[in-house]
């Protein structure tokens, strides 16, 4: 094929594509009209899960480094939101993305020392960093502010400018935007000379460090980022819920993080979605399995997935279809070949 015809079809796949989500963000966002409540609490989680999976996948499967203790960035999104709702009187919608600045700004600064260690001391600091935050909720210094154990929780707020939507409607469609606007970034930031540099510097940083890529630099600007958008989603799990606890924040949700990507597919975006899907998934499994067993086997259910995907779909769903549609490909060209 020659250049102009590549070209025209790059063009028209890349056309195909845009449309294809611009459907897909239109379907998604009739969802409020339909369900119920309670099924957009969990369409709600589903694109919360998303948000911090791209995030997470953003530092670990673009960047290649090990976090052990993301879901401290969640807990600090989530008490951030809250605080300022509860006792600042911060409109919702402005607390959030005030919460993910401040997660990006903790994220960076967090970073900058422990980006020298070694990567399993990292991955180490990292653990330490999300067994330990939580609990200083509890802290009885700060207790009167974030309700300790107890949790601290709010009435519904009022849906802005008036608009004629219930309180649950309105985070999913919130929810919704963040994802939305995450996507995009992501995939504009990556596809650029950011991404190139990120991506240099996970495959070989010593290359990467000696073509003139500050490695320091942009795996602390990534690590924010990656942050920022876990904290946002901490932010949105906030308001979803009305309340925010420490037990909310422990280390299997860092650890539901990692396995989210691993399952949705390591370096995609799109595994972001997928993996979303099966964590709500893993979820409900884990809950209907507790009130009936009356304990948890929330490891057991993680340990057991984690198995499955790794010796039979390394990839995660995003390669398994990726697979799927190349097979497909190649089956209708020796078609057309033959006719």
């Amino acid at each position: 094929m020659s250049p102009a015809g590549r070209w025209q079809a790059a063009s028209t796949q890349g056309v195909a594509v845009a449309v294809a989500l611009l459907l897909l963000v239109g379907g998604l966002a009739t969802v409020p009209m339909f369900a119920t409540d309670f099924q957009l609490f969990r369409f709600t989680n589903i694109l919360i899960y998303a948000l911090a999976l791209i995030g997470v996948n953003l530092l670990v499967g673009y960047n290649g480094q090990l976090s052990l203790g993301h879901g401290a960035f969640y807990a600090v999104g989530a008490y951030t939101t809250m605080l300022l709702v509860a006792h600042a009187g911060v409109p919702h919608w402005v607390a959030v993305p005030v919460a993910g600045i401040v997660c990006l700004g903790v994220g960076f600064l967090f970073s900058l020392p422990v980006l020298r260690l070694q990567p399993m001391h990292l991955a180490m600091a990292t653990f330490a960093f999300g067994a330990a935050l939580p609990t200083l909720a509890k802290w009885k210094g700060v207790e009167d502010w974030t309700g300790g154990s107890q949790g601290l929780g709010i009435d519904p707020p009022a849906v802005p400018f008036g608009l004629p939507l219930r309180f649950d409607q309105w985070i999913y469609l919130l929810a919704l935007l963040f994802v939305v606007l995450s996507f995009w970034l992501t995939f504009n930031l990556l596809r650029g000379r950011v991404g190139r540099a990120v991506i240099a510097i996970r495959d070989h940083p010593i290359a990467a460090e000696s073509m003139g890529i500050h490695n320091l630099v942009y795996k602390a600007v990534i690590f924010g980022i990656s942050a920022l958008l876990v904290g946002l989603a901490g932010g949105l799990t906030a308001m979803s819920m009305r309340y925010v606890a420490p037990g909310m924040f422990g280390l299997f949700l860092s650890f539901g993080l990692l396995i989210g990507i691993a399952v949705g597919g390591l370096g995609s975006l799109t595994g972001a979605l997928y993996g979303a899907v099966c964590l709500q998934l893993i979820f409900l499994v884990v809950g209907a399995s507790a009130s009936s067993l009356k304990t948890s086997n929330t490891p057991l259910v993680y340990g057991v997935v984690l198995i499955i995907f790794l010796c039979l779909f390394p990839n995660g769903i995003a390669g398994l279809i990726r697979s799927g549609l190349a097979l497909l490909r190649r089956v209708l060209a020796r078609r057309s070949s033959v006719v």
